[in-house]
């Protein structure tokens, strides 16, 4: 909740079994939840039948208040037709759905290929930069979602750029390699820009000299943020900063204040 870390799972089918054995990967590999937030069943009313007829059946009920039970867990369903109370995860869901439809279209993918895509788009996601890690002007590491779950950010092995290549000339690995890319380069965009406009509309602080800041940068590889700190501002004549000098790991580059955004992000 407080993060906003995020851990999809891949199931075959939508029935209580399959539910609960996706819960328990959860737990095996990030941790049994003391409480559990979720939509309540009568949200997916209209939305599916089949998860309709799950979420009202008595065998699911009682199949999942024996897990509750043995695993002594505080569940709390939002209210009945009230989404707006899941806003915080509904957030995440709708980031990551939205960019799944635009990225793999009408492609046909294998079950291990889904699960290869869907699991590094769980990376890409918990990669974004929270804050600083500290106040000292010469850390440039920024504090991520993923220090919170492996205690350290996440990062992947370089690879070639495969997002120009037609399907047909790559191999399985290759293909899901491409929709990472096609998701990454649409979303850390969109995400950029989004908390960009919102500081500004919002009216954040301004930029100071010591501040870790994102900078928008193209061509960047998936999981690779610009980030770096100020180490000058160059106000204009009537004293507002539109220009920063920035010091990044590769070297010190001018950019204006369209392109940076302050960590951390309210």
């Amino acid at each position: 909740m407080v993060t906003k870390a995020v851990h999809l799972e891949l199931v075959c089918d939508l029935t209580t079994e399959a539910f609960l054995a996706s819960l328990r990967r959860l737990f095996a590999r990030r941790g049994k939840s003391i409480e559990i937030h979720s939509d309540n069943a009568a949200n997916f009313v209209g939305a599916n039948r089949e998860l309709q007829e799950l979420f009202e059946s008595t065998d699911h009920k009682t199949a999942m208040q024996k897990f509750i039970e043995h695993e002594r867990i505080v569940w709390h369903f939002i209210p009945p037709r009230a989404p707006h109370f899941g806003g915080l995860w509904e957030a995440a869901v709708k980031s990551f759905k939205l960019h799944l439809i635009r990225s793999v279209g009408d492609t046909l993918l294998t079950y291990d290929q889904l699960e290869t895509y869907v699991v590094e788009i769980e990376a890409i996601l918990n990669s974004r930069p929270l804050s600083a890690m500290s106040s000292d002007p010469n850390d440039l590491l920024p504090l991520t979602a993923g220090h919170f779950l492996i205690g350290g950010p996440l990062t992947s092995f370089s690879q070639e750029n495969l997002a120009d290549l037609p399907a047909n000339r790559l191999s399985a690995w290759q293909h899901a390699q491409k929709l990472k890319q096609h998701f990454w380069n649409r979303w850390h965009h969109e995400y950029l820009n989004n908390i960009i406009s919102l500081h500004r509309q919002t009216k954040g602080p301004k930029l100071q000299v010591g501040d870790l800041v994102i900078m928008h940068e193209d061509n960047l590889p998936p999981l690779a943020w610009a980030v770096g700190r100020i180490i000058a501002a160059h106000p204009g004549p009537d004293g507002v900063i539109r220009v920063a000098t920035v010091r990044t790991k590769n070297g010190e580059y001018k950019r204006c204040s369209k392109k940076l955004c302050p960590l951390p992000i309210e």
